[in-house]
């Protein structure tokens, strides 16, 4: 009997617009075998995220099993061990995937190559998460851009590949041992709800209603004027592609919409051709930045953590993420040059902390954005652009909407001092911390640090 196939889904939860769901498929039926569905629940992935970060997933995997008929088998483990004995088990002779540039990701796929060749077994890679899969786009001297305008010029030019038809009558190999889906852990939150359904709800919602003003109303904190699609690109729920069939490039505020997925798919690119920027300044002119430690920076990166800074945009956002997972991109960017240029603290971090509590978290996205921020990363900000918490809570969440949504110490406060409650004849209102630093003197030794980088 021909050898079966094995689709290793792992951030790619859906089962329309899938290439390496079909390719898989279409090999098994043309050999006259069976194909398994497999996600394997990686302890070293699944063990550093959040409760609301795992609750997504849990039930993206429940509505991937049922779409399958009960078919998806689950297994607990390391993949260079789970998925090789899987195939070993039940005559796989090539496992299907899509693209990973994750340093760990890369890592864990070249184990399970070479534990599948070691046994005349292949892996084959199928698909990316990305419109662009990653390394495909170089310039004229054959490397990696650096510049996000010169990588976008690129992009544009690239076309679509035809959508990946969902397979039926699928050939699924029965009796496969699958462990328990893990439990959905219980949250509090209102959290989107997960899935490729929920995925096309929201994309239609966002189409319906919101994509025409994105360009206007993206940066309203207060408002739901951005797509709220992050969560279903990073699990696959959804794939870029299937966005960008449905937008007009013609239309201001749809190429808008259109540039930050390349963004997404430019911040890939360069962490496949510098996995070391992962964790490290991709700019190692900026590696000497100096940076506090010791006990005072531990208590104000808890503060920070805990949206206890004095500073109400910056504590608005952090209490959003911890219980919503989420943030927008706006405060993301205030929440992580306060944490960078205020309180001095080592970029990864804040990224780390925004890893394990984004439901979109998202390694090459998030660490490269926080890179933009520091401006230790490509085509990043310049260092000495230094958000000002109060201007920019001002001029984005003016009547303080947002503010008082996730500061209810600040509920009362008059909307003229609500962005800086300390400016206040009464000063800051009971419960309601003060301001840990003084932005202005903050700056100032950001910049004698930027400098100091520079002699």
């Amino acid at each position: 009997m021909a050898p079966n196939t094995i689709m290793w889904f792992r951030r790619d939860l859906r089962l329309a617009d899938n290439h390496a769901w079909a390719v898989a498929v279409t090999a098994a039926r043309e050999a006259g075998a069976a194909v398994i569905p497999l996600f394997v629940l990686d302890d070293e992935l699944w063990g550093r995220s959040g409760v609301n970060r795992r609750w997504f997933l849990a039930g993206c995997l429940a509505e991937l099993h049922a779409d399958l008929g009960g078919g998806l088998v689950v297994r607990h483990g390391d993949p260079a061990r789970v998925i090789p004995e899987v195939a070993a088990q039940h005559d796989v002779g090539t496992v299907f995937r899509a693209q990973d540039v994750g340093v760990y990701g890369r890592r864990r796929d070249d184990a399970v190559a070479k534990a599948l060749a070691a046994d005349g077994r292949r892996i084959e890679e199928a698909d990316s998460p990305w419109a662009v899969p990653a390394g495909t786009l170089r310039t004229g001297t054959g490397r990696a851009f650096k510049v996000y305008s010169a990588y976008l010029r690129a992009w544009r030019q690239q076309s679509l590949p035809a959508t990946a038809r969902r397979p039926s009558a699928v050939p699924i190999l029965e009796r496969v041992r699958s462990d328990a889906l893990s439990k959905a852990p219980a949250v509090t939150a209102d959290l989107p709800d997960p899935g490729e359904t929920a995925a096309h709800r929201r994309l239609d919602a966002f189409l319906r209603s919101g994509v025409d003003e994105y360009a206007s109303t993206r940066n309203d904190p207060g408002a739901d004027a951005t797509s709220r699609l992050s969560p279903y690109l990073k699990w696959g729920c959804l794939h870029p592609r299937q966005i960008l069939r449905r937008l007009d490039g013609r239309n201001t505020s749809h190429d808008t919409f259109i540039k930050e997925l390349a963004w997404r798919d430019f911040y890939a690119d360069v962490l496949d051709a510098w996995p070391e920027s992962a964790w490290s300044s991709w700019n190692p002119d900026m590696a000497s930045m100096e940076v506090d430690t010791g006990r005072r920076t531990d208590e104000r990166f808890a503060a920070w953590c805990d949206g206890r800074t004095g500073f109400p945009i910056v504590d608005a956002g952090m209490r959003q993420l911890v219980a919503e997972g989420w943030m927008h991109n706006r405060l993301r960017m205030i929440a992580a040059s306060f944490l960078v240029k205020d309180l001095h603290v080592d970029w990864v971090r804040g990224a780390r902390f925004f890893l394990e509590h984004l439901v979109d978290g998202d390694l090459s996205s998030n660490n490269h954005g926080w890179q933009w921020v520091a401006g230790t990363g490509t085509d990043a900000a310049p260092y000495f652009r230094i958000f000002n918490p109060t201007l920019q809570s001002a001029k984005f969440d003016p009547d303080g909407t947002y503010i008082r949504r996730w500061v209810p110490e600040l509920a009362d406060v008059p909307a003229e001092h609500v962005h800086d409650p300390s400016a206040a004849s009464g000063g800051t209102p009971a419960g309601y911390p003060p301001p840990i630093v003084d932005h202005a003197a903050e700056r100032t030794e950001a910049l004698r640090r930027y400098d100091a980088t520079r002699t």
